[in-house]
């Protein structure tokens, strides 16, 4: 149990006692300065917290009853006046997210944990997400891809860019991590009240603030300003956080030599008004823009074996310069119309426009490397095997404005829970594709695959058909997408025997149309039903045990409509998925320190697929539902005090997901990742506290992307490499929740500061995300050339709270 305790003026109260007693005796804690405080309670139980200071009147909260591994946040207002809250029954937030299959991540590990990356996104790649991009911030779930995974913060959905095709081009995600509260995640099998997607649930809640505060954090890659604060009435509160971030640190230690310009920049606020006790009203509002300015100049990588080294080296001309530019803003109301009834009102509005502009010439020379060590030229090619060149020009604009309307209910009815809700969205999307690529290879112009031409195998007959691009793509759509959807819920908490259950049902409805200048498609409707069931038994352990699935569907969203040639299809049907999580949740005791594994199984049956190609991070789908695919694997993930004071997880998964295409077979899907591996250790020094470690382990084994993008998937079925790479990050804490100075001490002014040493990609491991295919000319061979992503980096970081 924590919070922070506050005075009639809405200032800390420090020196507060807080207290409860037990049968083993009276467990005592005090609030510091800021007013906040921590006591740990006993389980399954109830008892009576007591809050006492000389100043004020006795406070009491009665009735509290936790279970092993539950956080409980309690603010108190003392007045001055004998103050006693009884007859309240508590029900932790962490029980309800167990039984519902949520995992909940503290901030406090989000913002410890090291990563280029560094974030939310971060440590759900440790929990149920795959990712083998350091340099992208989007996650794969279970063998969905990247548009399959619901975000949500504040109950409003979030949208990410739609022409970003590089890890590198992200910038920032949504999620600012200094204003985060709670975070709820859900790997699969997830309730009815969340939306229509097939893998994955992100469920965000920020931090209502209740006293000043700022928070600063610096690095070399950029930084961070967040300032939060409550009216004097304490009805309004406000939080606002603007960030700044540079990739140049991280793309400047690639193979490829650039003249790199990034800009990634965003405003994001939330404003609460508290007019009652019965009524809160919010603001979401975020304003983003990212320009990213890139011109490589030169590259050159080695491979081949010892007794064969051949290297690629690439000269460039021409630059791109791609712009981001999102407008988000949402409205949200909570009014408690009764004890047993709260109706939320969300409206929200989202605007992108985005501009994708290059041309890139790359003149590039396979060859033999020169090898002796007192060669004048040791390093580089002394015999060419291959020569060429390579034109990449694209003009893409897209503009897309998302508006939604949405009214939710809940009821609770004795034991029963009862929820509902009824969303209507609106999508405009006016977007033009200008986009071709050429290449030669020993001065002759390659022909396209898959096309009916004349076969080319110049330089040894002459080639009479037609010269066309190797790739061209040239669409322009205008297109509008109506929505509907809702849902309905039943939950319960009952007894069977001696045992807790909980159940919830519920099923979720979606309707829309497609239109475009060209054609309008037909009203399509899905119905996904969804049930989960949780048992605890009466035993001395503390286990559950949780089975949930149903029908998932995910109707198309607009790049799932556009195919591999940019046209689109009104018409694509929605993904569906039939999905069955079995899970074990243990909460137990390790060297006196309390310990969480849990075992989740799973399986889904995937039909109306609608397969696509996975390059970096750019998804181009067929958009014609050809397809049907499963996947099924484990996950097991542990966490918990390894060292007293700080949490650390681990995680395993196996997952094996494939497809079938027009019946040909079933072959790996572009996220079939094998097995992953994962740590988040956090230690410290003992002869010296304040000096702390955060390691960020990852191992995940090769994803089917080695292949070119055009190449049919059912004749080259290659991997990349396995993914491995450690984070690290040193950190020296002058000030945090446990230290405490003397008034007029120049650390009592904060809250927290700390100073770190952050080392990315530890031990320097080569991981490639593609790879670039190269012609020899002499023996017709295609050599698969890995694009590598970041080497070892060092940066430091400043955290300052006040």
């Amino acid at each position: 149990m924590y919070g922070v305790i506050l005075d009639e003026n809405r200032q800390p109260v420090e020196g507060v006692n807080i207290y409860y007693a037990d049968i083993e005796g009276t467990i005592r804690t005090v609030s510091d300065r800021t007013g906040f405080y921590r006591i740990e309670l006993p389980v399954n139980r109830k008892v009576i917290v007591w809050f006492e200071h000389i100043s004020f009147r006795l406070s009491s909260v009665e009735n509290i009853s936790l279970q092993a591994n539950d956080k409980f946040e309690f603010n108190l207002l003392m007045v001055s006046g004998y103050q006693e809250i009884t007859g309240v029954v508590i029900e932790s937030d962490t029980g309800k997210r167990r039984v519902e299959g949520l995992t909940a991540i503290s901030p406090d590990v989000i913002r410890n944990i090291p990563g280029a990356n560094a974030g939310v996104e971060n440590i759900i790649k440790l929990l149920g997400g795959n990712s083998n991009n350091e340099l992208s911030t989007q996650y794969a779930v279970r063998g969905g891809n990247y548009d399959e995974n619901l975000v949500y913060v504040e109950d409003v959905e979030i949208y990410r860019p739609f022409l970003i095709r590089s890890g590198q081009q992200e910038g920032l995600s949504f999620t600012n991590t200094a204003m985060v509260e709670n975070v709820d995640f859900s790997a699969g099998g997830f309730q009815a009240r969340f939306g229509d997607k097939l893998s994955s649930v992100l469920d965000i809640t920020y931090r209502r603030p209740v006293r000043f505060g700022a928070a600063l954090e610096a690095s070399f890659l950029g930084g961070s300003l967040t300032a939060e604060g409550v009216s004097k009435n304490g009805k309004w509160n406000a939080i606002t956080g603007v960030r700044y971030r540079d990739n140049s640190l991280l793309v400047n230690s690639q193979e490829t030599q650039t003249n790199f310009r990034p800009t990634f920049a965003d405003i994001q606020t939330m404003v609460n008004f508290n007019p009652n006790e019965k009524w809160e009203l919010s603001f979401l509002g975020n304003i983003s823009q990212n320009k990213y300015h890139y011109q490589p100049l030169s590259r050159q990588t080695n491979f081949g074996t010892v007794d064969d080294p051949i290297a690629l080296q690439i000269v460039y001309d021409g630059q791109e310069k791609d712009e981001y530019e999102t407008y988000f803003g949402a409205v949200k109301s909570t009014y408690k119309v009764s004890d047993n009834f709260t109706l939320k009102v969300i409206g929200s509005v989202y605007h992108t426009q985005e501009q994708e502009h290059f041309d890139i010439l790359a003149q590039y020379a396979l060859g033999e490397v020169d090898t002796n060590i007192g060669s004048d030229t040791f390093g580089d090619i002394r015999f060419a095997r291959g020569v060429g060149s390579q034109l990449n020009h694209a003009r893409n604009n897209l503009d897309a404005l998302i508006v939604n309307g949405e009214v939710k209910g809940l009821h609770n009815i004795k034991k029963n829970q009862v929820e509902w809700g009824f969303k209507y969205t609106r999508e405009d999307i006016r977007d033009r594709l200008v986009e071709w690529e050429v290449i030669d290879s020993a001065g002759f112009s390659l022909n396209p695959p898959r096309i009916d031409l004349p076969v080319n195998d110049q330089p040894y007959n002459p080639y009479f058909g037609p010269l066309v691009p190797y790739q061209n793509v040239r669409a322009t759509n205008f297109v509008e997408i109506n929505r509907f959807s809702g849902y309905a819920q039943w939950s319960r908490r009952a007894k069977l025997g001696t045992a807790d259950i909980f159940m919830n049902a519920g099923v979720r409805a979606h309707q829309w149309v497609v239109s475009t200048r060209g054609a309008n498609g037909n009203s399509q409707v899905t119905f996904s039903p969804r049930v989960q069931f949780s048992i605890k038994p009466a035993w001395e352990k503390d286990m559950l045990f949780r089975l949930s699935g149903g029908f998932y569907h995910q109707p198309p969203f607009y790049r799932e409509l556009r195919d591999s040639l940019g046209i689109v299809r009104p018409n694509v049907k929605a993904q569906q998925s039939i999905h069955i999580v079995l899970a074990n949740d243990y909460s137990f005791k390790l060297w006196n320190r309390p310990f969480r594994l849990v075992s989740e199984a799973y399986y889904k049956k995937l039909d109306d697929v609608n397969t696509y190609t996975l390059e970096n991070v750019r998804i181009r789908y067929r958009a014609n539902n050809d397809a049907v695919a499963y996947a099924y694997g484990l996950d097991v993930r542990m966490n918990g005090e390894f060292v007293p004071g700080a949490e650390s997880w681990l995680s395993f998964g196996y997952m094996r997901t494939e497809e079938n295409l027009n019946d040909r077979g079933y072959i790996a899907r572009p996220t079939d990742q094998r097995l992953k591996f994962g740590v988040l250790f956090q230690d410290y020094v003992p002869n010296i506290p304040s000096l702390r470690l955060y390691l960020n382990l990852v191992y995940n084994t090769g994803l089917p992307g080695g292949s070119p993008s055009y190449a049919d998937p059912y004749q080259y079925q290659l991997r990349l490499n396995d993914y491995r790479r450690a984070d690290a990050g040193f950190s020296y804490v002058f000030v945090d929740g446990k230290k405490q100075y003397p008034q007029g001490h120049w650390l009592s002014k904060f809250r927290e500061l700390a100073l770190g040493l952050e080392i990315f990609n530890l031990f320097n491991n080569q991981n490639a995300i593609t790879n670039t295919w190269v012609r020899d000319v002499y023996t017709k061979t295609q050599y698969g050339i890995p694009n590598y992503l970041t080497t070892r980096v060092f940066s430091l970081k400043l955290n300052v709270r006040i």
